[in-house]
């Protein structure tokens, strides 16, 4: 009977899971996918049981269609930073609040002027508290519910969650945990003092794993909820901006990854910790136990592609144009968009600019644009902010000569090349890359159970599949456009606070 890897990926819109041998071959993937609530500006939220619902779904599917396999380990994934509260009795007590909500503004100052400033926060975690940090949201839940909050006894994010009801065990890792905001990355602990300033109780939260360690086993319970055998090994997994760089092969010095998911992710794998010295790239511990993560992350990618296409369908085009559809379009405009440019900030935005009340925007519209123009300019508009997070992690020494693509949105050979226009670089897909983070999550259980003997190893495993050169007719134009897009949010970030004010409320 072959031996497999198990990868479950609870992410924003779906829960994937991903069947791996242990040769490193793909057998098996199915996505489940889910709703999210978004019942005020700036808020969003998910019920923790579709993140269940969908995983026993999609793990279901993969198993049966792989026939007798013996299933050795799993690894878990899932959005980082959500708050899933639970009471004494492991009882959700409020549905999740996820990474892009934007409401807890107010705390992370909190949070802040307490930890004594910008710099003694990041000399405490090696990071800023950015909203959308699960940090700020545990303030936010005992400021603005105090009710709830009193019941609250325990604090996971949405994969340990998933572990939860898998094995029993309340646990996490050390890149979940370093996006609660709460983590001494540097040290690979909890920031006891931190938690300590706050007044929040170190019981909220769970003990705390290397990624690839076994941080608990299939109970009998996960095992008849999820057709699964009792007594398999789950590892400590990763939270999924982190774990997708081990499956992109991402893991030494002059290599880059960009992840076009719902969120955008520019990311690098480091022997040592370099935190910026205003918190604006994020430091985490990488899933390998001796390296790090830095990372940029714009919070709207493939999910402005989708705002784009939910806009082309609303408005009576016909049909509703797939993202293959969009691309094709896409690709008959010229480099640049004719001058078109679009700010991607649907949701707030993280990095570069880490400011709740941003807006997207178009810029340089004429009578001459057409639907191809302006979704090219959607397309660009994502690498732009790439861009502009390469720019913060040249500033702390960290260089990159290829990007290697993953995500969604790399399945997209016009916006792979237009990511080797903008970087003036190779831009390159691995073997599995485009499974996203349950093919990361699949490849940390192989090295938790010993497949492989570590990440670097396991990486280096990955054969490149598209390799595409950047073209010098494209150089100039995307230059110039760049050095008008970074000059647009400081143009407008005071008009975009002013649209914010609740006379604009829905």
């Amino acid at each position: 009977m072959p031996a497999a890897l198990l990868g479950i990926d609870i992410g924003t819109s779906g829960c994937k899971a991903l069947l791996l041998s242990v040769e490193g071959n793909v057998l098996a993937t199915s996505t489940a996918t889910y709703g999210l609530s978004q019942p005020y500006v700036g808020w969003t939220e998910q019920d923790p049981v579709l993140w269940i619902e969908g995983a026993c779904k999609a793990v279901a599917k993969v198993m049966d269609g792989c026939g007798d396999v013996e299933l050795i380990c799993i690894g878990l994934s899932g959005q980082m930073h959500g708050l899933t509260p639970l009471d004494a009795d492991r009882k959700v007590l409020r549905p999740a609040i996820l990474w892009n909500d934007q409401r807890n503004a107010a705390e992370v100052a909190e949070i802040t002027q307490k930890a004594g400033g910008l710099e003694a926060l990041i000399a405490l975690t090696g990071n800023r508290m950015l909203v959308g940090y699960t940090g700020g949201k545990i303030v936010w839940m005992r400021n603005r519910e105090p009710e709830l909050f009193a019941r609250m006894r325990h604090m996971l994010n949405p994969k340990d969650y998933l572990r939860m009801v898998l094995t029993g065990e309340l646990a996490t890792e050390v890149s979940d945990a370093s996006g609660t905001g709460l983590f001494d990355v540097k040290n690979r602990i909890w920031a006891s003092g931190l938690i300590e300033t706050l007044g929040i109780d170190p019981r909220l939260l769970p003990a705390c794993y290397e990624s690839d360690e076994i941080s608990g086993r299939v109970s009998i319970e996960g095992a008849a909820l999820f057709g699964l055998p009792a007594g398999v090994p789950v590892v400590g997994g990763g939270g999924d901006s982190v774990i997708q760089t081990i499956g992109s092969g991402v893991i030494g010095p002059g290599e880059l990854q960009t992840t076009i998911g719902t969120a955008g992710i520019l990311a690098a794998a480091l022997d040592a910790p370099a935190p910026s010295l205003d918190g604006r790239i994020q430091m985490f511990c990488n899933v390998a136990p001796s390296k790090w993560h830095a990372m940029g992350v714009s919070l709207n990618a493939g999910g402005a592609m989708g705002w784009f296409r939910s806009i082309l369908a609303e408005a009576g085009h016909g049909k509703d144009l797939t993202f293959d559809e969009i691309c094709a379009a896409a690709e008959k405009s010229p480099p640049g968009a004719k001058g078109a440019l679009f700010l991607p900030y649907l949701n707030g935005e993280r990095c570069p600019h880490p400011d709740p009340t941003a807006r997207g925007a178009f810029v340089g519209l004429t009578t001459r644009h057409d639907l191809a123009d302006v979704a090219r300019s959607v397309m660009e508009g994502v690498v732009h902010a790439f861009h502009d997070m390469h720019a913060l992690l040249k500033l702390m020494g960290i260089e990159g000569t290829l990007i290697k693509a993953s995500g969604g949105g790399a399945k997209s050979a016009l916006w792979r090349q237009i990511q080797a226009d903008m970087f003036e670089c190779d831009v390159v897909t691995t073997e599995g890359a485009a499974e996203g983070a349950a093919f990361g999550a699949a490849l940390v259980a192989g090295v938790g159970i010993g497949v492989w003997e570590d990440a670097t190893q396991a990486a280096g495993t990955l054969k490149v599949l598209t390799r595409q050169a950047p073209s010098a007719a494209s150089r100039d134009v995307y230059r110039k456009a760049h050095s008008i897009y970074r000059n647009l949010y400081p143009a407008l970030s005071e008009s975009f606070s002013a649209l914010n004010d609740r006379v604009f409320a829905d």
